[in-house]
Parts: C-alpha cells; structure tokens; sequence
C-alpha cells in the first residue's frame, strides 16, 4: 500500500494524484505509525497537523524505516521531517525539502499556514512564507523588483502571523511607495508560485514509480523501543 499524507499542500492540483496512491488527511502524531502497522509499504508525508495537537512525531517515522518502509517528505512538515531523518534514509523531494537540508530555512514556520477543514478541501487561507519566498524569487530572476524590495517584503511577509499573513496583508504593511505597492500587487497574482503544491506533486510522482512491497534489507541501525515509544504503541 503507498499512503500519502495530505492537505492543503495538494490544494488545486488534486487530480494529478494517480490513482494507485491512497491519500489520507493531514498527519498527527501516531498516524505514521498507524500506517506501518495497517501494512503500508510506502508513505509520502507531506502536511501535518501541529499547535492545536501533537506533530508527527520523528521516532514513529524512524520505527516505519526500521521496518523496511520507505517514507518520503516534501512540502511543508514532510519536508521538515526529511531534512531531520535523512540520515536515517527518509527521502526528501522537492525545493522546499533542499532548503530545509541545507540549512537555508530552519524554523517550521516557514510552511505553516491556515487553511479550510477537510470538507472545503484544505483550501489555503492563508500564505506561507515558503510560497512568498519563491514568488518573490521569481519576481527578482525576471527584474521586475529590486533586492531591496524583495528584502523588505520577505521582512515582512515574516513578520506577519502564519494565520493571518496574506499578500494582500504583505503588500499593504511593507515600506514601500503607493506606486511600488500598485506594481508588485499586481505582480505576485500573475507571477504567484505555490512551491508547496509543486513539492507535493512531485512527491506523488515519485511515490507512484514506487514498487508496493517492503525492501527485505533493513537499515544499518537499531531501532530502539524506548518507554515513550511503548507507549504510542499500545
């Protein structure tokens, strides 16, 4: 079985999922490694659930790879999670990934955003920092902002609560002029990169070349059931 985890990462762009993946809502702690034992071979985490209940928690993710499951993340907490176990051989895919692992972003607030239940299907409600920062990216590769704009913006889009930090928000709060603001308001609607919705398109690809059956070689390291460990099992 490949299982995914996602939300509002794969807003839009939900038809691209191929069918052989099974897709379930945003993981919390102790759904990967309900996944494990439900018999999944490979599983894409790409959104979490985090602040209102506990996070995917990594030493489920390290008993999924003892186990000979393959785990990949992108995106946002996947993403996260990739750079943290890479060693371990959790598979990282994407942009977003490539930052976290070389240290170029760090903080877990740079995926996080508000978005919509289940029933409205994740819709965004909100802009991650992420999506700003390739957005603004963009502008600047084709000149159409200067690195002192792009500076001030990122500064900040950064400054703005996750939940309530929207271009329109961004644009209205940065230090710049009525004409600049008129400019570049227009511009980050037409030039807009959704980088996590590009991860996690990415991921599936992926996933989806995947074999459906575990690895018989287990990695090169112990796994050790600690007492917390016990206690997410039972």
């Amino acid at each position: 079985m490949k299982l995914i985890f996602v939300g509002p990462s794969l807003y839009g762009a939900e038809a691209q999922a191929p069918a052989g993946l099974t897709l379930r809502p945003p993981a919390a702690k102790g759904d990967v490694f309900a996944a494990v034992e439900q018999g999944a071979d490979v599983i894409g985490l790409i959104d979490g659930y985090f602040e209102a209940t506990a996070a995917v928690w990594h030493k489920e993710i390290l008993h999924a790879l003892s186990s000979g499951v393959r785990v990949f993340g992108a995106a946002s907490i996947g993403a996260l999670r990739a750079a943290e176990c890479a060693a371990f051989g959790m598979i990282g895919i994407g942009a977003i990934y490539q930052a976290y692992a070389a240290g170029r972003l760090e903080d877990d607030a740079e995926v996080a955003l508000l978005h919509a239940p289940q029933e409205l299907g994740y819709a965004p409600l909100s802009e991650p920092l992420v999506n700003v920062r390739a957005t603004l990216d963009r502008l600047r590769e084709t000149d159409v902002i200067t690195e002192k704009q792009l500076q001030v913006l990122v500064e900040t889009a950064a400054s703005i609560f996750y939940k309530e930090r929207t271009w329109r928000k961004i644009i209205e709060a940065a230090a710049l002029s009525p004409e600049e603001r008129s400019q570049i308001g227009e511009m980050v609607w037409t030039c807009h990169v959704d980088q996590k919705m590009l991860d996690a398109v990415a991921l599936l690809k992926v996933v989806d070349m995947e074999s459906g059956s575990r690895p018989r070689e287990r990695p090169d390291w112990e796994f050790s059931h600690t007492s917390y460990f016990r206690a997410l099992a039972t």
